[in-house]
């Protein structure tokens, strides 16, 4: 099924759910909180399962491409060296922090703010993402890295880029990395 439906599922649920839930019931709003923290550690643990996988593969196949130039910060396109291991402990590192920028965003919300209902919607949304994630598909399912999985993972345009209609995006091509290996930023190794 397709992930954007099933968010909209999920939102539409964990809504109805959230009118439901008497959170002035401090017993409730315990149990609320109780879910939500178990959620994300076990998208926590997910990832960290994921990580031991890709340190047990040990794969150095060495990939080459071209991150796309960001017109916002003014860097130019660069030529990127790296292994496949490399290249998804970034991902899986990048995953993580997303945990931690989640629990960070909530924490102001729902403690600050005193917002109740994105404890019950934001619960199983991080652990939908997790299960559905590039990474889970390649080392929790064993689906070969083909197609949509194969890396570097295209990413999803940005609303730029939609707006502008700009192609942009990582380049595998040869001759976008052999371009960008003879410009001023190429042959860069990530370690």
């Amino acid at each position: 099924m397709n992930p954007a439906v099933t968010n909209i599922a999920i939102m539409l649920i964990g809504m109805q759910v959230a009118k439901k839930l008497d959170f002035e019931n401090p017993d409730v709003l315990f149990y609320t909180r109780a879910f939500y923290a178990a959620c994300q550690v076990l998208t926590f643990l997910i990832y960290m399962v994921i990580r031991f996988k890709i340190e047990q593969k040990n794969d150095l196949t060495t990939i080459k491409y071209v991150e796309p130039a960001n017109p916002m910060s003014g860097a130019e396109a660069r030529a990127v060296v790296t292994t496949v291991k490399e290249y998804d402990l970034q991902n899986v590192n990048g995953l993580i922090k997303g945990i931690f920028t989640g629990l960070a965003m909530m924490g102001f919300m729902h403690l600050y703010m005193g917002y109740t209902n994105p404890l019950v919607m934001q619960s199983v949304s991080s652990l939908k993402s997790a299960l559905e994630s590039n990474m889970a598909k390649i080392h929790l399912y064993g689906t070969p890295a083909t197609g949509d999985l194969k890396r570097p993972f295209k990413a999803a345009p940005g609303l730029m880029e939609m707006l502008s209609g700009a192609a942009g995006g990582v380049q595998t091509d040869k001759a976008s990395v052999d371009s960008a290996e003879v410009s001023g930023a190429g042959g860069i190794k990530q370690d």
